[in-house]
């Protein structure tokens, strides 16, 4: 089933970002201690975390995999959203952790000059999660995977925060030592806002969103279709990567049931044009034209 197939590519982006986290939190830590960087420091905090939430991305896939079983007939697919709800709040924690202890310093500062080496290593550090950004964002695109795209998101936000905290240690070394803290309070809220986004896109989804755009483009390229006499309701959700629609049409109540199917069949391929990932179900029923019902009291003038 190709649904799986996209699961299990899926999990090369996550592994990606695990391998890159590992290597890039121990970096950070060990050159912000060692250059005395609270902004370096924060942000390899922020990566240790990264790989929590990795992880938590990895089993989400995973667990996506298991086939339909008794008490899950459509299969397992939307533990990939819980997995991207679950590395939001772990972001979140760590955002806020982040900011306690930006506050701490401003409040209580440290004469700290970071080194010079600090600003390589967060530079280097933008440049390595920007390329595992680019190739998880294309393969989340190429699988529609929520889990892969949030995982994407926190590359890019890293990305960006490392490249922040190398202008918040230039400044430091230049004199403006508490530009190094309140570049830390900035990760933090970088963190946090990023976290919020994952978080609301896996709220919508288990809470069965859906686009109204979308919604009302299938209504009209349903419409179009011949012998769609009229579009009763369409409705839709998303199944982790999976997009279901249900689309009640009428038709004439004198069609034969191959006619019938065979309507069904043209529905189902315009609404996958739409949407490459919609498993769409058709339900048919008679068109009865309303009648219109005239009072007598119409004729008196």
């Amino acid at each position: 089933m190709e649904q799986y197939t996209n699961l299990r590519a899926g999990e090369k982006g996550a592994y990606l970002s695990i391998i890159a986290y590992i290597f890039l939190s121990t970096l950070k830590l060990i050159v912000g201690y060692m250059g005395d960087s609270e902004a370096l420091k924060a942000d390899g905090l922020n990566n240790t975390t990264d790989i929590i939430a990795s992880i938590a991305v990895l089993i989400g896939l995973k667990i996506s995999q298991r086939p339909p079983d008794d008490d899950h007939r459509y299969g397992h697919f939307r533990a990939e959203t819980i997995s991207s709800l679950i590395a939001s709040f772990i972001m979140i924690y760590v955002g806020i952790e982040v900011l306690i202890t930006a506050v701490k310093n401003i409040m209580h500062p440290i004469n700290q000059e970071p080194r010079a080496l600090t600003i390589v290593v967060a530079l280097f550090s933008a440049v390595v999660m920007f390329a595992v950004y680019k190739y998880n964002i294309a393969l989340a695109k190429r699988i529609n995977s929520s889990a892969v795209k949030a995982a994407a998101y926190d590359n890019r936000s890293d990305a960006l925060v490392s490249i922040g905290t190398a202008i918040g240690i230039t400044a430091a070394i230049l004199g403006f030592v508490i530009v190094d803290t309140i570049t830390a309070f900035v990760i933090g809220l970088i963190i946090i806002k990023t976290a919020i986004e994952i978080f609301k896109e896996a709220v919508f989804s288990l809470t069965d969103g859906f686009d109204p755009e979308l919604i009302a483009s299938i209504e009209k390229h349903v419409a179009d279709i011949p012998r769609v006499r009229e579009v009763v309701e369409v409705r839709g959700r998303h199944h982790a990567s999976l997009t279901l629609i249900d689309v009640t049409v009428c038709v004439n109540p004198h069609l034969n049931v191959r006619d019938s199917h065979a309507i069904t069949e043209q529905i189902e391929k315009a609404v996958q044009q739409l949407d490459p990932f919609a498993t769409t179900l058709v339900h048919i029923e008679p068109y009865e034209p309303k009648a219109v019902v005239i009072c007598e009291d119409d004729y008196h003038f």
